[in-house]
């Protein structure tokens, strides 16, 4: 994975049509296995992934089969997504934020851009912790 190069692929590139959150089941996989585990979630689930894009900054490589976010990194750079319960693709991450810290939630990372539009991550009253994001095109329309 080249250090400073996004790649992004998305069937679907824009979240904000969305009429619910769709939730992500986080899979953490080594260097070099992406290919392979999204391959059987592929078969075991019956559908083809409709994502795939890097993550640069943060070492990581990340493609999505039904209902599973699957991560790829060295395990020092998926360490700290492992303290997430979750993540949840959202139409808009600005209204889900007011939203949340209205009750009460705690935010740990703060709505920023990400390779696919932008997120942050919060923790729940009941203490758990989801990152939500929102698909937007990129520069290219991607």
């Amino acid at each position: 994975m080249n250090a400073d190069t996004t790649v992004l692929w998305r069937v679907n590139n824009d979240s904000s049509r969305l009429t619910s959150p769709r939730a992500l089941i986080r899979v953490f996989t080594g260097p070099g296995t992406l290919e392979d585990l999204a391959a059987r979630y592929e078969r075991v689930q019956g559908v083809e992934r409709d994502m795939w894009f890097t993550y640069p900054a943060k070492r990581l490589a990340l493609a999505v089969v039904g209902g599973f976010l699957l991560v790829e990194g060295e395990p020092d750079a998926l360490e700290p997504f492992r303290e997430v319960d979750g993540t949840l693709l959202v139409n808009d991450a600005g209204a889900h934020l007011e939203r949340l810290t209205a009750e009460g939630a705690e935010v740990l990372d703060p709505l920023h851009a990400v390779p696919t539009g932008a997120g942050f991550t919060a923790r729940h009253p009941d203490g758990s912790v989801v990152e939500y994001v929102e698909h937007r095109p990129d520069p290219q329309g991607r």
